[in-house]
């Protein structure tokens, strides 16, 4: 029988219905969620590929005809509500400019703006039905989470008609399985149907299609193979046939984008003639695993880097920003699309890209907005080759700066360490396995000098984003049956893609402390603060005061006078001191918070403050070849949200004992007329120097890029008067080198390839090793 519209019954029918279900008893209620009234005569699908079942391009079927949903001023807040309209609990994600393929029909919606607390997607506002002026390269798409609303009736959800995908792409070494390592860089082309991974047919395979798969698979590019040794192999090999027939154009982002046949279950005779498609790709600098691939990189000449990603948590993802002029800026979303970041991916020498990112989801930059617009076709080299527009700050924002995902080869080094005892899986004890093939055992690793830095090489190693603490003492973690330690001495730069990459005292175990309560442990993030200095404030700030002795009391209370003005005729007399105001942005995606809580904070008499942070920053004189001749440092006496970003509220104030740090989007202004903010010049001589200002220098708090901590400028002092100039965030020099003498000839210096550092031993980048005793030296780290 046809339901009856609730609306449709009389007062007296309502009341016998009443009536008859307290005589005979009122039914269970049933678990499926009402029906909400807004969404009655509109049904909803996911469609595109590739695809998991729980993501897609939203389509709505209205007045009996399909459509789609524009992405302009498209959010998580409506991803929210079209999820559950197709049943499932929430979003975790959406998509833009078609990423599951451009729909046809109507484009039902446009500027839809909801505030994701909407029953049905007919209460978000838009511009009405129908009326868009958008095209299908502009399909939103949702990523609901893989889990299904309690009782949730599929009446109303129509997924596309079912047709085979290829979702996932391998390369199956055809010689020395289990023996090559990883990752595999060449093989068999496989891909996984319903009937499990089956190979393709080579008929017909070009390099354009060989570019895609090594894009999908991690690596920018691909070379020759040797056709005619697989060949060989082949004819002694079954092989177990699933696609022909693939044509790719060379600029597409998978496999499934490309041209293709699958072959039917009735097909007797598969790939007459022909033999499995191979192929060989060349892996990027970061994954380089033979040594023939090293040499070949190397002798490569290297330009000045001219695209990096900022602000992700994982390798091969972030903001993108570009340099012209000499000037790090953003790019805007605006037409932002998987054939642009694919480029960009390809440059930075990872693969294709797996996303293309908009609304700064990877933060938001600081400074120039340099490209807009910009439409690649794929087979450029650079994102500079490709079209775009030049704008101004007036054009865009960066609430709209541009990221990316990229795809990666697959290492396997998460297999190689985990985290026990903790109470999720972002936490726990540090565990590392060792041994060989046959007899491998798990350890725990020596908490001497473990820091914020190891702990983020651990988190991205699992794969777990940022180290929020790094901690020395784990009693309170239970080890269970692992109680070797099997690691000691580890020190990393923090930028490693795995523990092994670090320096470490090797077989040699040297612990201050023993036992397993004394082993190092991990709290891991997925997001994390990012500080950075405006140093175009330090430049126009900068001056020089010869201060009074009897004003300087306090400051040398709090050590912020160089160690002569000990010895000086207080009060008489004065100090010089170089002024300078310096305004620290937080660029993350976590508010900057003191390590130590507020029942740990240090009362300061003399100025009438609590010190959140013993050392917030280092300011240093050095001369040109860095070595320092005059030092200050700054206690973060007062963290707070000085000014914000106009969509952005101030939450931290140090009045009355507030809590203290720096929200997402603000900035905090130490002043160049409070104490401490200076450094004291009176012992220095006439010369050319470098100013240079460190924040957060002993890396107390965890931060997703520390390489943008320093600020450094040229200065010269003629002995009256001091001109700083060519203010600019770049290299630094550490204050005191690692302790390099016990380490087993490990590599001490970082290698920085767009803006990202490793420790080179395992994937090929030039390296300096340490000899048993080096002598001591200064370490840079460039940016």
């Amino acid at each position: 029988m046809r339901p009856v519209s609730i609306r449709q019954w009389s007062p007296w029918g309502l009341l016998l219905c009443l009536l008859c279900c307290s005589c005979l008893g009122a039914p269970s209620p049933s678990t499926a969620p009402e029906k909400r009234p807004g969404s009655q005569g509109l049904r909803f699908r996911l469609a595109g590929f590739p695809r998991k079942p729980f993501e897609g391009r939203v389509e709505i079927q209205r007045a009996g005809e399909w459509g789609t949903i524009c992405d302009d001023d498209f959010t998580l807040q409506a991803a929210h509500v079209l999820c559950r309209e197709l049943g499932f609990t929430e979003a975790t994600g959406w998509t833009h400019s078609a990423k599951y393929g451009p729909g046809t029909g109507r484009i039902w919606l446009d500027n839809l703006s909801c505030s994701g607390t909407e029953q049905s997607v007919t209460e978000c506002a838009s511009r009405g039905w129908g009326n868009s002026d958008c095209t299908h390269d502009e399909d939103a798409g949702v990523i609901c989470k893989d889990q299904r609303l309690p009782g949730f009736s599929d009446s109303n959800v129509i997924e596309v008609e079912q047709h085979l995908q290829v979702e996932e792409v391998r390369l199956r070494p055809a010689v020395g399985r289990g023996r090559r390592p990883l990752p595999v860089t060449e093989g068999l082309v496989e891909v996984r149907l319903p009937d499990g991974w089956l190979q393709v047919c080579d008929k017909g395979w070009s390099a354009h299609n060989s570019h895609v798969v090594c894009g999908m698979l991690g690596f920018p590019s691909e070379k020759r193979v040797n056709t005619a040794f697989y060949r060989l192999l082949a004819q002694r090999q079954q092989h177990s046939f699933g696609l022909h027939g693939v044509a790719c154009v060379g600029t597409e982002a998978h496999l499934s984008l490309c041209s293709l046949e699958f072959y039917r279950a009735n097909d007797t005779t598969r790939c007459p003639g022909g033999a499995p498609a191979v192929v060989s790709c060349v892996p990027g600098p970061l994954y380089a695993a033979s040594s023939g691939q090293k040499k070949q990189q190397q002798s490569k000449p290297q330009g000045e880097t001219r695209v990096r990603l900022k602000g992700g948590a994982h390798p091969g993802e972030g903001r993108v920003e570009v340099l012209k002029a000499s000037t790090w800026g953003t790019v805007c979303d605006r037409k932002w699309d998987l054939q642009a970041a694919s480029v960009v991916c390809r440059e930075l020498g990872f693969g294709s890209a797996r996303e293309a990112l908009s609304g700064a989801r990877m933060g938001q930059g600081m400074g120039a907005i340099h490209l807009s617009e910009v439409r690649c076709s794929g087979q450029e080299l650079s994102l500079w080759k490709c079209p775009h527009k030049n704008i101004t700050a007036e054009d865009c924002s960066h609430s709209r700066d541009a990221g990316v995902r990229c795809n990666l080869p697959y290492t396997g080094v998460e297999t190689k360490i985990r985290l026990s005892g903790g109470r999720s899986q972002h936490e726990g004890r540090v565990e590392v396995q060792i041994g060989e093939a046959g007899s491998l055992r798990w350890g725990l690793i020596c908490g001497d000098d473990w820091g914020t830095l190891e702990a983020m090489v651990v988190c991205r190693q699992l794969g777990l984003g940022y180290a929020n603490h790094g901690l020395q003492e784990t009693w309170y973690w239970d080890s269970g049956n692992t109680t070797e330690v099997v690691m000691s001495g580890v020190r990393c730069t923090g930028s490693e893609l795995s523990l092994d990459q670090c320096a470490h005292h090797g077989t040699h175990i040297a612990c201050k402390r023993t036992g397993t309560r004394f082993t190092a442990g991990v709290i891991c993030s997925e997001t994390a603060s990012d500080l950075l200095l405006h140093s175009a404030l330090v430049q126009e700030t900068a001056y020089i005061e010869d201060r009074p002795l009897h004003m300087l009391y306090c400051a040398a209370e709090e050590n912020c006078l160089a160690r002569s003005a000990r010895s000086a005729p207080w009060p008489y007399g004065h100090r010089r001191l170089l002024r300078f105001s310096s305004q620290i942005h937080n660029l993350g995606r976590a508010d900057f918070r003191p390590k130590a809580g507020r029942h740990s904070w240090v009362w300061h008499e003399c100025h009438g403050h609590y010190h959140s942070m013993d050392i917030f920053t280092h300011y240093d004189i050095l001369t040109p070849n860095g070595t320092k001749v005059a030092e200050g440092h700054k206690a973060s006496f007062c963290l707070e949200d000085t000014e914000c970003q106009e969509d952005v509220a101030k939450r931290y104030e140090c009045a009355n004992f507030g809590e203290q740090g720096i929200t997402v989007g603000c900035w905090d202004l130490y002043r160049h007329d409070i104490d401490c903010q200076w450094i004291d010049i009176t012992d220095v001589r006439p010369g050319n120097y470098i100013l240079q200002v460190v924040i957060n220098p002993n890396f107390e708090v965890a931060e997703s890029d520390f390489t943008n901590n320093a600020m450094k400028c040229n200065c010269k002092y003629d002995g009256h008067r001091i001109w700083v100039h060519n203010c600019h965030i770049g290299i630094w020099w550490e204050k005191e080198p690692r302790e390099a003498g016990q380490w087993e000839g490990r590599t001490i210096i970082p290698v920085c390839l767009h803006g990202f550092c490793v420790f080179p031993p395992a994937y090929g980048s030039p390296s300096l090793s340490a000899s048993t005793h080096p002598s001591p030296q200064k370490v840079c780290f460039p940016t």
